[in-house]
């Protein structure tokens, strides 16, 4: 049997998105883990990821360790190989949350154990797991759904936009010149953030400047301005349009506070969301994600 790694949604078939997902929505306590370990492994702190990741363990009957980057001193006391290596010997997982999406790549191609995307500069799978489980929750369907992005091109907006293209979903991206989403093929790209949210089932972002990206923050205010999700563009949006936001959240910068703690606001449902879909994940690869 071949160890399956998930670095990205695209790591899942369409099917096997699917089924993870309504894993997501009914998958209850198990005790696949029993008597298990998981590490996760935080370069970057963390507030959603970190407590949905060590509850899905729990759920599923292991033991999470948490260690952040002081701990282990990721490529820089140890490197990448090793860490992973030394962790396998414990645990029957690990997830990683980090600067650089090679460092995972390295760890995949050494660990004799699962390695599971928390975060990388590239792509965020299980908070595109959660967004997708909050708008089938809310519609009951994903196909022919619209969702638009409204923001920078970012590794939050890859794999929502994968999954979404995956489960037949319309995928609409509005960024401005210079972040754009590149290398996914599918998604409709404009500079026009009321020609994206036009008529969408769902309106997401993120914030303009990530973890890492400080020293950027007030030119990318200047280049965001006029990017921000209000009620005006909310209202641009279908009728019974939502919101997403993998938080933490700047009221007043991507997102007005009318908007996010408005009546069509679900950050919080995709926020426990990320539980859910962790779990899902999780006991997937455990039970069925081999080939």
């Amino acid at each position: 049997m071949t160890v399956r790694h998930l670095l990205d949604v695209d790591d899942l078939t369409d099917d096997e998105l699917a089924h993870v997902l309504s894993l997501s929505a009914h998958t209850g306590p198990l005790s696949i883990l029993n008597g298990k370990g998981v590490a996760l492994l935080f370069e970057k702190p963390s507030t959603r990821t970190r407590n949905a990741t060590e509850m899905a363990v729990v759920q599923l009957g292991g033991h999470p360790i948490s260690l952040t980057q002081g701990e282990t001193g990721l490529g820089t006391r140890e490197t990448v190989e090793d860490v992973a290596r030394t962790l396998a010997c414990f645990h029957a997982a690990i997830g990683a949350r980090v600067f650089k999406h090679e460092t995972l790549e390295r760890m995949v191609a050494v660990s004799p154990v699962p390695i599971i995307n928390l975060l990388s500069d590239h792509a965020h799978p299980l908070q595109a797991l959660a967004d997708l489980l909050t708008i089938h929750q809310e519609f009951g369907e994903l196909e022919g759904k619209t969702v638009a992005w409204v923001g920078d091109g970012n590794n939050v907006a890859r794999s929502l936009a994968l999954a979404a293209l995956k489960s037949g979903m319309h995928v609409r991206i509005a960024t401005p010149p210079g972040y754009e989403l590149e290398g996914v093929d599918g998604i409709e790209a404009t500079h026009d953030p009321a020609a994206a949210v036009d008529g969408a089932d769902a309106v997401a972002t993120d914030v303009w400047a990530s973890m890492g990206q400080e020293d950027e923050a007030n030119q990318r205010r200047r280049d965001f301005a006029g990017f921000m999700v209000d009620e005006g563009l909310m209202d641009k949006s279908a009728a019974h349009g939502i919101f997403l936001h993998c938080l933490p959240a700047h009221r007043g910068e991507e997102v007005s506070a009318g908007v996010i703690d408005g009546e069509r606001s679900r950050v919080w449902a995709q926020a426990a969301n990320r539980l859910d879909a962790a779990r899902a994940l999780m006991w997937w690869l455990f039970t069925e994600g081999y080939r």
